[in-house]
């Protein structure tokens, strides 16, 4: 709820003008896009790291932020920071969380003050966290395979961009989008399970992911058995019309 009315209240203290961040920021839907695991990014240290180097074979979820953003990136980090607190899986065992700026113009130091922000407010984020910049050619070839578009505004001198959580196999490959400020625990859960390919979680969680499905629309898991009887739903009222044109045909046809 804090993180509902912090949104409203910086919605509303934008001036309206001409720029609709609508336009130029979103996701544009590409399942299974890759993204190169071996470009070299800095971490909050200043160390020289590839996401490939980060997940040590491990899925990602990566969130894009502005580090020094302020709007939503803190809101989100701390939205992503809550869910994961809440479900079962461990950064640095069974995953690995990257705070990925997209504003070309920062630096290590202003990663650093992501991570703290992330270590000091969830203890489960100690380790298997990395936040990393680096220069504009770099942050493109991994957003732009992941249809991950934001843009500069000169009015507002901030960047207008969606919150969101890219969620990639260990082999970089796009599995999932989580949307919102805070995804849901059992979202993230599922999203990790299902990314992981078999190796994370046990035979409880890849059971309980077949009773799931993801609505790209919105980014989140809902029951099957409500998208199985929406299915049976629509079949029966198909039948139903049809059966009744069928029958409307055979008393005409006894009319004549």
């Amino acid at each position: 709820m804090r993180a509902v009315l912090a949104l409203l209240l910086i919605v509303l203290a934008v001036p309206a003008h001409a720029f609709d961040p609508f336009t130029k920021a979103g996701i544009d839907r590409r399942p299974n896009a890759r993204v190169p695991l071996d470009v070299r990014f800095r971490d909050e240290h200043g160390r020289t790291l590839t996401l490939r180097a980060a997940t040590e074979g491990r899925p990602i979820l990566l969130v894009p932020v502005v580090h020094r953003c302020p709007n939503i990136c803190g809101l989100t980090l701390a939205g992503i920071g809550e869910a994961v607190q809440l479900q079962k899986f461990v950064a640095g065992r069974d995953f690995t969380l990257i705070a990925f700026g997209i504003d070309p113009r920062e630096g290590p130091a202003d990663a650093k003050q992501s991570i703290d922000g992330l270590s000091q407010n969830f203890p489960a984020l100690q380790v298997g966290v990395h936040g990393l910049t680096g220069d504009a050619a770099s942050i493109a070839a991994v957003v732009k395979p992941l249809g991950y578009r934001y843009a500069w505004d000169d009015d507002l001198n901030q960047y207008a961009h969606i919150a969101a959580v890219a969620v990639l196999t260990p082999d970089g490959r796009l599995s999932r989008w989580l949307y919102g400020i805070t995804p849901d625990p059992t979202d993230v859960r599922l999203a990790l399970t299902e990314a992981g390919e078999g190796k994370v979680g046990g035979w409880g969680d890849q059971l309980l992911l077949l009773c799931y499905h993801y609505n790209p629309q919105t980014g989140r898991y809902g029951p099957l058995i409500w998208t199985l009887l929406r299915v049976a739903g629509g079949a029966t009222a198909l039948l139903g019309l049809a059966w009744i044109g069928l029958a409307l045909r055979r008393e005409r046809r006894a009319a004549r």
